[in-house]
């Protein structure tokens, strides 16, 4: 029989110290908010009602109108970095109101960022950067004339990292009449904007079309009068300058389509364009085709939002909620942990202490990813921690039980700490990536408090593999080498009740025996 590989428990020990020392840094640092954002149901916040009109008196608004409306605010709202936030409409026809719910922000300015029209602006592109650009390529390409400091505007610019998601989360309006430096919505470039020729109010239908004889999703753009003589003017300036030369010091000819201060796209002229209506290709698929119509549609019929109602809301279940389900919580982690050291003696205290650990890990993620990503925890999202108590209570139970069914057929404790652990390790990771993958589902196919359900519920599940490989598997080896664990003293669980008439002892001696009772020959095999 080939031997079994010994572990080096202290690696994965230090491991997880080291992880918890990062986290804890992270989330503790000096100068930084240190607490758990808590959601609308739990910390209460601000509401505000908006009642939307049209730019034209006489005209009505569409449906279709307020969905983008609504999705439109939603960006707005994450891109404060505010999770669980709720945008809805309420009512219908002409009393319909757009109601705006974010927890624990502050009032002024939330009104201002959800009050603003999305602007919609075509700027002719002054020049453009890779996020990495060229060791060549120029980095001192904002215009003299685009502001009354030039010197101020090319170090803002330049000091934009379109890599970062807040510089493309749109949410900020652009001044049409001023030179903009911005990134596009995928933060594939930076680009360096003149004042806008058209306004997307000048924008009169915009469809997603494939071209008769053509290949490819294009859309397809109608203006108004004032629209169509600056498409000219713009058109004609732009097709004369140089063909595309170097990155970053030649306009290539194009033009940026600007929603709320970010690109969405940044087509080319190639001809002048007379007629009022143009084209923009850009080897679009359906669904692109479809979105970028219905931003210049949205673009070309604006909604003015006024705000009617500005209140502070409290809590929807509130602290007695929220204390009730932490109580019910830890009452359900209090019975898992005495069940596991009634059962399993000394074996259970690795698993108490491994649940400790993992609620550390826990608490030190929730606060980290509320600064990284704005995580909120809702009443929901308790609830998905708690439930994935029992899984990880169920990594142990397997691992345990394997350990003992390696000992009955004879192993050693050493031997079955790490024999049990490669076996029942296949078993825990298929069963907590089934866990993971619903978890991953659920949350994209859910919307609001089950999708924080979901997360919690899939971060609790991973950091569960993580204590298992960490923790648990490492303190059982260190265990199994001392000679009180090896004794099999009913405190270790380890005890012929445990084992079902077997022994620690008794297992050694059988194995001895019939490796005795195995002619030479096999023994040398």
């Amino acid at each position: 029989m080939a031997a079994v590989v010994t572990s080096r428990p202290w690696r994965s020990l230090l491991a997880l110290l080291g992880l918890l020392l990062v986290l804890g840094v992270w989330g503790f640092w000096p100068g930084t908010d240190s607490s758990v954002r808590l959601g609308l149901d739990l910390r209460g916040g601000t509401q505000v009602v908006l009642v939307p009109k049209p730019v034209t008196e006489g005209t009505e608004i569409t449906d279709e109108q307020l969905s983008q409306a609504v999705a439109i605010i939603r960006q707005r709202v994450d891109g404060l970095g505010v999770a669980e936030a709720e945008v809805t409409t309420q009512g219908t026809g002409a009393t319909t109101a757009i109601v705006v719910s974010v927890p624990g922000e502050d009032q002024e300015r939330i009104v201002e960022l959800v009050q603003r029209t999305a602007l919609l602006n075509f700027r002719p592109v002054w020049s453009l950067e890779t996020p990495f650009p060229n060791p060549g390529d120029s980095t001192e390409t904002a215009h003299p004339q685009a502001t009354e400091n030039s010197e101020e505007f090319a170090a803002q610019v330049a000091a934009l990292n379109c890599l970062d998601p807040i510089a493309t989360s749109g949410g900020t309006p652009d001044n049409p009449d001023e030179w903009l430096g911005t990134c596009g919505q995928d933060g594939d470039a930076k680009y360096y904007l003149e004042p806008a020729f058209i306004r997307g109010t000048n924008v009169t239908g915009a469809d997603a079309a494939i071209p008769q004889g053509g290949f490819g999703w294009v859309v397809t753009l109608e203006f108004d009068s004032e629209g169509a003589r600056a498409l000219a003017d713009a058109s004609r300036r732009l097709t004369a300058l140089p063909e595309c030369g170097t990155p970053g010091l030649s306009p290539c000819n194009a033009f940026a389509i600007v929603l709320d201060g970010v690109v969405v796209s940044a087509p080319r002229f190639n001809e002048a364009i007379l007629g009022g209506s143009a084209q923009i290709e850009g080897n679009f698929t359906n669904q692109e085709a479809a979105d970028l119509a219905n931003v210049l549609k949205y673009g070309a019929l604006p909604l003015t939002l006024e705000a009617v109602d500005i209140t502070t809301i409290s809590a929807t279940v509130g602290t007695d909620a929220l204390r009730a389900g932490i109580i019910a919580g830890l009452l359900g982690l209090l019975l898992v942990m005495l069940y596991l050291l009634l059962y399993y003696r000394v074996l259970g205290v690795v698993a108490v202490l491994s649940l400790v650990l993992a609620g550390v890990v826990l608490y030190l993620s929730f606060i980290v990813l509320s600064k990284a990503i704005g995580l909120t925890l809702t009443l929901a999202g308790v609830a998905g921690a708690i439930v994935a108590i029992g899984i990880t209570a169920d990594s142990f139970i397997v691992y345990f039980e394997r350990l003992k069914d390696e000992i009955r057929d004879g192993r050693s404790l050493r031997q079955a700490c790490d024999s049990g652990w490669i076996r029942a390790r296949r078993t825990i990771l298929a069963a907590d990536f089934v866990s993971i993958l619903a978890a991953v589902v659920l949350y994209f196919v859910s919307v609001g408090s089950v999708r924080g359900f979901a997360f919690v519920f899939g971060l609790t599940t991973l950091i569960d593999v993580i204590i298992a490989f960490w923790f648990m598997h490492p303190m059982t080896v260190l265990l199994s080498r001392t000679r009180w664990m090896q004794s099999g003293s009913k405190l270790t669980g380890l005890d012929e009740a445990r084992l079902g008439g077997a022994s620690l002892a008794g297992a050694i001696i059988e194995k001895s025996r019939r490796r005795k009772s195995r002619p030479k020959e096999e023994v040398g095999t």
